[in-house]
């Protein structure tokens, strides 16, 4: 019987190219039908190899979730962005490839990245995800995220609703 290794850690720069190719992956499956074709495909072009080289080496933490050895997913995470919320930390992006969805390596992401911030002082947790994204509405409900408040983000002249979740 063989064992697969499933582990979270911080990234390295030597991960850049295949948290690319993750972002790549998770973002035209969870988006394409919801953010206009352009601007997802500018955003997704945007997240090259030396993009993600130079976020690993910045202020931002960035978790991986490895699964026998390959980067599956990816989370950012630092201080809460929104002002007006008092949580004080934030996941800005949790995403795993579609091959990986649906099995609980998602939850467990989720979990070191609340731990992280919690290690990191910060109290409360708010996470935003696009109204139209049935899939991450569903996963943050069912780890207990609370909807508090409502936004809008635009994509190519387009106005798409997003939603914060919460976490005390």
């Amino acid at each position: 019987m063989k064992t697969l290794a499933i582990d979270v850690r911080r990234a390295e720069p030597d991960d850049a190219l295949a948290i690319s190719e993750a972002h790549r992956a998770a973002w035209q499956h969870a988006y394409t039908g919801i953010i206009p074709y352009l601007a997802l495909r500018s955003m997704v072009e945007r997240r090259s190899e030396a993009w993600w080289k130079r976020a690993i080496r910045g202020s931002t933490s960035i978790l991986v979730l490895e699964v026998g050895g390959i980067i599956a997913g990816y989370a950012t995470l630092g201080l809460n962005r929104a002002r007006s919320l008092p949580q004080e930390g934030e996941i800005y992006e949790l995403y795993l490839k579609p091959e990986y969805q649906g099995i609980g390596l998602g939850r467990r992401l989720f979990s070191e990245a609340r731990r992280l911030l919690g290690s990191l002082g910060c109290k409360g947790l708010v996470v935003w995800t696009l109204a139209e994204n049935d899939n991450a509405i569903s996963f943050y409900r069912g780890l207990g995220g609370a909807e508090i408040a409502e936004g809008s983000e635009t994509f190519d002249k387009r106005p798409l609703r997003k939603l914060a979740f919460v976490w005390s």
